[in-house]
């Protein structure tokens, strides 16, 4: 069995898993790209984890504009069309937010995350094949989370009662993704994804790495992402200068 149909077959097996947890108020809508988005998350999977990786970046959930769009981790519309090539049918998700409509590749809202972080990746390597040669992208928590208001709402905000068995699940499909790809290092984006990384893998003979997040939420990032994070990337010896 190939890599990428491992990685797959563990998406699937995610998919189905959070698909039976239940969320309470204020949580009012749950998305899950891996069952509305899954055939451009599939093609993701197949085109670009085709081999083992040195480096394997890690987000924390999809945002509304990106992966909840594409199905692709942080998947400013742009950078998945244009530069990794994909495009795929989306489905709509039920309940849909009013808010937060799912259009597919026709959305025309930007995510500004993935934006910049693809944006950053795109032009070290032009050549999207380049990039993913040695390098991989996933995000920890498949689902969106959003309240009444359109809110979104992150998943460590979760009750425990509530985030304990999604992280559950997601530890274990993070583990079976790193079994998978034998990564030297996972970089987690942000504070959190870098947090759970290291809870999900422990005793696992990985180093752990951490980037500025990109979202604008940030505002050292919204100073200068992309030059931040590749001062942190080369200072922890993950890339050269």
């Amino acid at each position: 069995m190939s890599l990428a149909t491992k990685l797959v077959d563990a998406a699937s097996e995610l998919c189905d898993t959070v698909d039976t947890l239940n969320f309470a108020l204020p949580t009012a809508y749950v998305y899950n790209p891996l069952r509305y988005a899954w055939q451009p998350h599939k093609t993701y999977l197949e085109r670009y984890a085709t081999n083992q990786k040195r480096v394997v970046f890690m987000g924390m959930n999809p945002g509304p504009w990106g992966m909840a769009q594409t199905g692709v981790p942080f998947g400013e519309i742009d950078a998945v069309k244009n530069w990794m090539g994909i495009e795929a049918p989306v489905d709509i998700p039920f309940p849909e937010h009013p808010k937060r409509p799912i259009l597919g590749f026709a959305c025309q809202k930007s995510e500004v995350s993935g934006r910049r972080l693809w944006g950053l990746f795109s032009e070290r390597y032009p050549n999207a094949k380049d990039f993913f040669a040695d390098h991989f992208v996933l995000n920890y928590c498949p689902l969106v989370f959003m309240e009444e208001s359109s809110r979104n709402r992150t998943p460590d905000k979760l009750p425990k009662a509530e985030s304990s068995p999604l992280f559950e699940a997601c530890n274990l499909h993070l583990r079976r993704c790193i079994e998978i790809l034998q990564p030297h290092w996972i970089v987690g984006v942000g504070g959190f994804a870098q947090a759970q990384a290291k809870a999900a893998l422990e005793g696992v003979d990985i180093r752990h790495g951490k980037v500025l997040h990109p979202s604008p939420a940030s505002p050292a990032a919204n100073r200068g992402w992309a030059q931040a994070a590749t001062k942190q990337l080369i200072a922890q010896e993950i890339w050269s200068k």
